[in-house]
């Protein structure tokens, strides 16, 4: 997202968002979900929907997670999803996400593509039947190699072409994790003046396909501090750093002040989204 002075009603929203992986037990989850639910709840500005806030604990959490964040700001996500309904053992439906009170889907993390298996068409599978259940997909897309900013937007875009098998309408409807590989779980994130470089050149292609606006939001060892140096990018998808709520607050205070730079310090602490089931909207 562009920083820079625009009107209220077309400044795109910027999102905040976590998963949890697989680090928390169920208790642990259901605690920290609970002091993540205070940190939002601590900031009342977060009801003009400049800011979107959401979290993606473990598979079996989702229930009681859907129960903590009712009625706060906060989206619910999973970590994964099934390419269909029907008989795949182990498998989790989309449809039955969204009768969860899911709001969007990780997609084709790293992770999981290197460890599991999941090639192309599988993560393009998935896009669809995400997209079709009324979930927004988050798309992790990422460079492997640390390399040239031109690289690896071309093939950040490629991935992105890949997802939604060319139909740019789709694409659309996606909320896009850029993490780079190499930086994922690294002590430091990628440099900002990278990562801005590469989400100015990915944006261009992307206005030629017709989406400019395609939230692109940054993932790889995020973590309090980086979103304000950063240059055309929607927001951050952190991980481990805000395992410890008061972190993920911190950056909520960020995203805060970039949206609305009018908000004193005092506002903040006072105490294009689409809901269960519905596309989040930049």
């Amino acid at each position: 997202m562009q920083h820079t002075p625009n009107s209220p009603a077309t400044r795109p929203s910027i999102l905040v968002g976590v998963s949890t992986k697989m680090y928390l037990g169920y208790r642990d989850s259901l605690d920290w979900l609970e002091r993540l639910r205070h940190e939002v709840d601590a900031r009342p500005a977060l009801a003009a929907g400049r800011v979107v806030p959401f979290v993606i604990p473990s598979f079996p959490v989702l229930p009681a997670a859907a129960r903590i964040v009712a009625g706060s700001p906060l989206l619910l996500g999973a970590q994964n999803c099934g390419w269909a309904d029907g008989p795949w053992t182990g498998e989790v439906a989309p449809s039955m996400l969204a009768e969860l009170g899911v709001s969007l889907v990780e997609i084709g993390h790293a992770e999981r593509r290197r460890h599991l298996g999941e090639d192309a068409p599988m993560v393009a599978l998935k896009t669809r039947a995400a997209d079709d259940a009324g979930l927004t997909p988050l798309l992790c897309v990422g460079e492997t190699e640390r390399g040239e900013a031109g690289a690896a937007a071309d093939h950040v875009y490629r991935q992105i072409e890949s997802a939604v098998d060319g139909e740019w309408d789709r694409a659309a409807r996606l909320v896009v994790a850029y993490e780079p590989v190499w930086a994922i779980g690294a002590a430091e994130p990628a440099a900002a003046a990278y990562v801005s470089d590469v989400v100015r050149r990915l944006r261009g292609r992307l206005a030629e396909a017709g989406v400019p606006g395609l939230p692109v939001i940054y993932g790889g060892s995020a973590k309090p501090g980086l979103l304000p140096m950063l240059e055309g990018v929607s927001g951050l998808f952190l991980g481990r750093f805000a395992h410890d709520p008061v972190n993920f607050g911190r950056v909520l205070d960020e995203a805060l002040l970039l949206a609305e730079p009018g908000l004193s310090e005092g506002v903040l602490m006072a105490g294009a989204v689409r809901g269960p089931a519905g596309h989040v909207q930049p």
